[in-house]
């Protein structure tokens, strides 16, 4: 995620993403509108957000710039961004930028920290094989032009392997790789939550290295944590009762279920495209 033109670089104290502060401050904090992000496909604004005396750069989603979609329903992007870094909190995992739901200059929306990357990352690639490298998991092939194909991979990064547990259990539908943002300290960040969460099988992402094989151990204890997080009256439960629906709700306990109870990551089930178009 870099930030969108015209907006002058520096000025901006960061926020540990991982501070007790960050929320608070996106949530109580004072949004200034600075650009536009362009490549969005729903109103995301860059903006400045500061309270007693700090201040960080976040992006703001206004609920009034989504557009609609035919199998989510109306005005419920914004809230499913915040279940998502609801569920990853809960994984203890931290995959998620801080993200809270709150009024702004337009509304309703989701406020988010910005996450400054390290573009030096390299976590996807094409690359003229049949087989991935060592530390490299392959994706599919995929054409590259003049009637060529390259091989699309991802690395076999430990980050990522969480992410894609994070991903099979909000039923992510569009884990795209420009969604990933490493960091300089070594995080690694997903986002870009507003199609998850859906009651039927929607899982489309890059991330299919892993498909089929043996979930870690640390997976499954998180998956343990998540599953009793998520029994009713929780506090995670009741958090994601107000903003997804009740359907919604089940199923992302079944899924964290059937996790459990297979033991491996999924695969693509072929009732709907596994892998996000573009896939970048």
């Amino acid at each position: 995620m870099s930030a969108p033109e015209r907006i002058p670089p520096g000025g901006v104290r960061t926020i540990d993403p991982a501070s007790a502060e960050a929320c608070e401050l996106l949530a109580h904090g004072e949004l200034t509108v600075r650009g536009r992000i362009r490549d969005a496909s729903n109103a995301a604004l860059y903006c400045t957000v500061t309270h007693e005396g700090r201040e960080a750069a976040c992006v703001y989603k206004p609920v009034a710039g989504e557009r609609p979609l035919w199998d989510f329903p109306d005005g419920t992007l914004a809230q499913r961004e915040v279940a998502a870094y609801e569920v990853s909190e809960a994984t203890g995992w931290g995959l998620v930028p801080p993200t809270v739901l709150r009024e702004g200059p337009h509304g309703e929306g989701m406020c988010q920290l910005w996450i400054e990357t390290a573009p030096e990352a390299e976590l996807l690639a094409l690359v003229d094989a049949e087989e991935p490298a060592p530390g490299w998991k392959a994706i599919g092939f995929a054409e590259v032009g003049e009637g060529r194909t390259a091989l699309l991979v991802h690395a076999d990064d430990e980050r990522l392997r969480r992410l894609a547990v994070l991903d099979a259990v909000i039923n992510n539908a569009d884990r795209k790789g420009g969604h990933l943002l490493p960091t300089a300290d070594g995080r690694l960040y997903g986002i870009d939550h507003g199609v998850t969460f859906n009651a039927e099988n929607k899982l489309r992402t890059l991330l299919w290295g892993w498909a089929g094989e043996s979930l870690t151990g640390e997976a499954v204890e998180a998956l343990k944590g998540l599953r009793s997080a998520l029994e009713p009256g929780e506090r995670l439960a009741v958090t994601l009762a107000g903003l997804v629906t009740p359907a919604e709700l089940d199923a992302t306990r079944a899924r964290a279920e059937a996790l459990l109870a297979s033991g491996r990551h999924p695969e693509p089930s072929g009732e709907w495209p596994a892998i996000p178009w573009p896939p970048v």
